[in-house]
């Protein structure tokens, strides 16, 4: 069968339980010839936010997209706008699923949700899924897979898609600077002696003027799908973050997640198991990767030291944030019991990138 490919799901984890009656009267009222047969749910493992299932009755598939449990932060997992945003791209960018219906009723699944569509493939996060054959040209394929989608994505027009009337294009970056370092504010816990410099450093080296285009601001490998020979992203998920806004600070960002075997252990594994890119030496090094992002789209990159210092700050604010729920008894996931050691270390390495010329 082909979902059973993907290898991408378990069985929901404990606290996070859908109601199944009352999803399966939704469902029934809203899905044109569901089939019959019993309502199976899975949950998606990757991802430390959103809280994303599979949902099957007979042959028919479906994902659904919900907020993480407890307080959230304000204007963050809006629900609405994602399935707003993939209704505008995904008839101009296939690789973004279909939405299928929104809901804003809590009372189904306790918050307001989404369904899309089911895209079947590998997603690789931390490893190749058994019985693949890891090659160098393997990885230098899928690297360039990952630059090629980045660009093509950059390359769309934004002004022939709703995302025109969500977005600010003008002084993005200002607000994206001033805008983290206040969240990182509101969610502080620990006092760490480089934040006030970095803080200052970012703010001062704001570039002045940029490009404008659709982003989708958590550009990586555990959000994107590829067809079973690897030779082609099938599906590109997570686009809570997307926006109109500028293509190097989508590019900082997927490079904050692009780790390589030479990073420092606490980089490369503060979220957990080594990412894919720090495990096979066929990836291509973050270097390469913005070299030839350079070359297919055009764009100068030489103030590039600015968005990966920014990236990396972004990142440590994510975790931060993270931290912070767990600290005040909001989750009890013991993920994240670790994370105010791979926060204060992404502080200090923002900091060290923030001197180097790229």
């Amino acid at each position: 069968m082909p979902h059973q490919m993907s290898k991408d799901t378990i069985p929901v984890r404990k606290g996070e339980e859908l109601n199944l009656a009352a999803l399966g009267e939704f469902l029934q009222e809203n899905i044109k010839n569901l089939p019959g047969g019993p309502l199976e749910i899975l949950q998606f493992s990757a991802g430390h936010s959103n809280l994303t299932y599979q949902i099957k009755k007979g042959n028919w598939e479906a994902v659904l997209r919900r907020p993480p449990l407890g307080p959230v932060a304000p204007k963050a997992h809006d629900m609405e706008r994602e399935y707003k945003i993939l209704s505008d791209l995904h008839p101009i960018f296939p690789t973004a699923p279909k939405p299928l219906l929104f809901s804003n009723n809590e009372s189904i699944v306790g918050s307001p949700f989404f369904l899309m569509e089911r895209k079947n493939g590998y997603v690789i996060d931390t490893s190749f899924p058994d019985g693949i054959s890891v090659t160098d040209d393997l990885c230098r394929n899928l690297s360039e897979i990952m630059v090629d989608r980045l660009v093509e994505l950059h390359s769309l027009d934004y002004r022939q898609t709703g995302l025109a009337h969500i977005s600010k294009p003008a002084g993005f970056m200002e607000r994206q600077v001033h805008g983290w370092i206040g969240r990182y504010e509101r969610a502080q816990t620990d006092e760490i002696a480089c934040l006030e410099q970095l803080k200052k450093w970012l703010i001062n080296h704001i570039p002045q003027k940029h490009e404008s285009t659709i982003i989708h601001y958590d550009y990586k490998f555990n959000n994107a799908m590829f067809n079973e020979d690897f030779t082609q992203m099938v599906g590109l998920f997570d686009w809570e973050m997307t926006t109109v806004g500028d293509p190097l600070a989508d590019l900082g960002v997927a490079m904050g997640y692009w780790n390589q075997n030479d990073d420092s252990d606490l980089l490369i594994r503060g979220l957990g198991k080594a990412p894919i890119t720090a495990v096979h030496d066929g990836f291509f090094t973050r270097k390469e990767f913005i070299d030839l992002y350079a070359k297919k789209s055009g764009r100068d990159i030489t103030s590039f030291n600015f968005y990966l210092t920014f990236a990396y700050f972004k990142l440590a604010v994510i975790g931060q944030q993270i931290y912070y729920r767990y600290k005040k008894g909001q989750t009890t996931d013991p993920r994240f019991a670790n994370f105010n050691y791979f926060v204060k270390n992404l502080l200090q390495h923002a900091a060290s990138v923030a001197d180097e010329r790229y």
